[in-house]
């Protein structure tokens, strides 16, 4: 008799995450608007224009009215490895609703998978040190991420402003560097082709070494995402 899988079973949960990114990546080679980053280690698509300047510097006045030091997943407190600020974006603003039906129409992501769209804000000499977005399976707040919609499947960034000097986004095993550029948004995959998490999405947003950096980051998850606290 053939077992029924379950949605956490590691070989459905990865066919899952494989569909899921073929179906976007399909939608997003289609739109003329859309171009790919080529490299050979993972899937990342860019669209310029895709905020406007009176957009941009709503999200930027709201970022500096919101924003808190940034922090961590628990476990992965490390002194100075992200030293920007943060804030959580109200799902009710119109701006951000607007936002968010926009990344969906691109994308092809239904809003119910979206986690809120988070702000944020590197002043001179701040950083993100190198990082995957995806959540690995051996953490201690895996079961409660996992509850929470799952894996973090793809990531939307949004560069809300032109930066003097550094912030770049470098993809440090993809091998490539994407300099911030006001209304610029980068799509990426944070799966392989089979749906596993690929380590090659690792990324670093570099320090900010004249100017202030602004950026808006939307995480897309394999199920529909609710918020939790972490136990």
């Amino acid at each position: 008799m053939t077992r029924e899988r379950h949605p956490d079973d590691a070989d459905t949960a990865s066919a899952a995450r494989a569909a899921i990114g073929a179906r976007i990546a399909e939608k997003l080679r289609r739109n003329p608007m859309v171009s790919t980053i080529a490299n050979d280690r993972m899937e990342i698509f860019v669209r310029h224009g895709f905020l406007t300047p009176a957009e941009c510097a709503a999200m930027m006045a709201q970022i500096d009215a919101g924003s808190i030091p940034s922090k961590l997943f628990s476990g992965r407190e490390k002194n100075g490895f992200r030293s920007s600020s943060s804030c959580n974006h109200d799902p009710d603003d119109p701006l951000i609703q607007k936002l968010t039906a926009r990344l969906g129409a691109l994308t092809g992501y239904a809003a119910e998978l979206g986690e809120t769209i988070q702000g944020q804000r590197y002043a001179e000499g701040q950083e993100y040190k190198g990082h995957c977005d995806y959540f690995p399976g051996n953490v201690s707040y895996w079961p409660d991420m996992r509850d929470a919609g799952g894996q973090r499947c793809w990531t939307a960034m949004m560069y809300l402003n032109p930066v003097e000097e550094g912030g770049e986004t470098h993809f440090v095993r993809a091998g490539f560097m994407v300099p911030p550029r006001a209304g610029t948004l980068l799509v990426w995959n944070n799966m392989r082709a089979d749906g596993s998490p690929n380590s090659d999405t690792l990324h670093a947003a570099l320090p900010v070494r004249r100017g202030v950096k602004y950026v808006l980051t939307k995480w897309y998850r394999e199920r529909p995402w609710s918020p939790v606290r972490i136990r």
